[in-house]
């Protein structure tokens, strides 16, 4: 992995995050639903991230980045979702929003630059 990439880093801490409270929302909530859901979004977010960094090309680069960005609104929803449901409580729900939302930020400028490049 690319060390010095900050999108790369942060989206594997937010998986490794997602991942817990996966394991929390099965064993301690016993919630199998939204759980399934918000495993896939949130980890497949650095999982493209890390692919399109490796993309073959510009478009490449754009498309997985795209994919990235539509699994961190998922992911977003999910959360919100969880928390308005209270199978979460606020301050772990609003931590786990705030780094999905950077991440976001990240993505959406990244696009952007690249986009522009691209013309």
């Amino acid at each position: 992995m690319q060390n010095d990439n900050p999108l790369l880093q942060k989206s594997l801490d937010f998986a490794a995050r997602i991942v817990k409270l996966y394991q929390y929302l099965t064993k301690e909530k016993h919630e199998s639903i939204i759980s399934k859901q918000i495993i896939r979004s949130g980890t497949s977010i650095g999982a493209n991230a890390n692919e399109a960094a490796y993309g073959v090309s510009q478009a490449d680069f754009i498309a997985k980045m795209q994919i990235a960005l539509k699994e961190t609104a998922e992911t977003e929803y999910w959360l919100r979702l969880l928390v308005k449901s209270a199978y979460i409580d606020g301050k772990l729900g609003q931590s786990l929003i705030d780094d999905c939302l950077e991440i976001k930020r990240i993505l959406i400028a990244s696009l952007k630059t690249a986009k522009n490049n691209q013309k």
